[in-house]
């Protein structure tokens, strides 16, 4: 059913000067649009504007193709969203809307008050619940905002927590579409056994053949609860390029690259429970018995 054919009205409200935040309704009434002077739309929906709207010679869009779900992925377009939402300020009016202008849009502009006022996410929340009571993103987005804040207002790819949230999303893509969806490929590290200018000086070695397997900054760590410390009773990874078939398969069997001898094992899906008794999904990971740690100098030893 198209949005015309309900009962719901137009509803849009200010946040502060020249930013509004609302729903489909109002972006789609050109009425509405001339009366409030927007000169920018973002659009945060499973479908763009109408043509009419977005061949408007006076309006600037934008479009983010995404869906009211917990495991969507806004976080990634925080940044891109600021920009555009600052740029449109200077010299017009913003109107920042999803369909309902309560989870997604209210998402975005949350993100926007975080960084242009540096709050807390409570404190950006209250602002923009002052302005539009009916706002209330969903617990993904909501973690998603803290996540933000704890990366400084801006997405850190290096942040532990971040790898660890991109992780899940692309997971529950596995899920749905039983390989990795093509935009995720960017979460395939490069292979740290190959021939590097600035290698890592701590790394794990494939037992048998000493072949560099991991560096320390392509471990994903999590807290053992019963010691309530870093656990280091499993190795959990990124996924890396030597690590075959993790792109084309859910879960699976990992071999070292040079000699073939096993080392591991993921699962994008299932995950794996360490022995701390903490359930990590998806999970990339070495066996202790079959690695080893060592600060070397070079790792560079690779010929395949």
């Amino acid at each position: 059913m198209d949005d015309d054919d309900l009962d719901d009205p137009i509803s849009l409200d200010q946040i502060e000067s020249n930013l509004y935040l609302g729903n489909l309704k109002a972006a789609k009434d050109i009425n509405t649009l001339n009366k409030y002077k927007i000169t920018h739309i973002l659009t945060i929906d499973t479908c763009p504007l109408p043509r009419n709207i977005r061949d408007l010679n006076h309006i600037t869009n934008k479009y983010l193709q995404l869906s009211d779900m917990p495991k969507e992925d806004l976080l990634i377009h925080f940044d891109d969203a600021y920009e555009f939402i600052t740029d449109g300020m200077k010299n017009g009016t913003v109107y920042v809307h999803c369909y309902f202008g309560v989870s997604r849009s209210a998402t975005i502009v949350i993100a926007y008050l975080l960084k242009k006022y540096s709050l807390t996410f409570m404190e950006a929340f209250k602002m923009a619940k002052k302005r539009r009571g009916i706002i209330y993103p969903n617990p993904g987005f909501m973690m998603q905002l803290k996540l933000y804040v704890e990366m400084g207002y801006k997405v850190n790819k290096n942040f532990a927590k971040y790898k660890n949230f991109r992780l899940s999303i692309a997971a529950d893509k596995v899920k749905k579409a039983k390989i990795l969806p093509q935009d995720y490929f960017d979460l395939i590290k490069a292979d740290p056994g190959l021939t590097q200018i600035q290698p890592e000086p701590n790394v794990y070695r494939c037992k048998k053949c000493r072949r560099v397997l991991a560096g320390e900054s392509n471990l994903i760590i999590h807290i053992d609860k019963t010691e309530d410390k870093y656990c280091t009773k499993t190795h959990f990874m990124e996924p890396l390029s030597w690590m075959a078939g993790v792109t084309q398969n859910t879960q699976g069997k990992l071999h070292c690259p040079k000699c073939n001898n096993k080392v591991g094992s993921f699962s994008w899906i299932m995950g794996c429970q360490c022995p701390c008794g903490s359930q990590v999904a998806p999970a990339f990971y070495l066996c202790p018995s079959k690695v080893d740690w060592t600060n070397v100098v070079k790792n560079v030893e690779c010929t395949i």
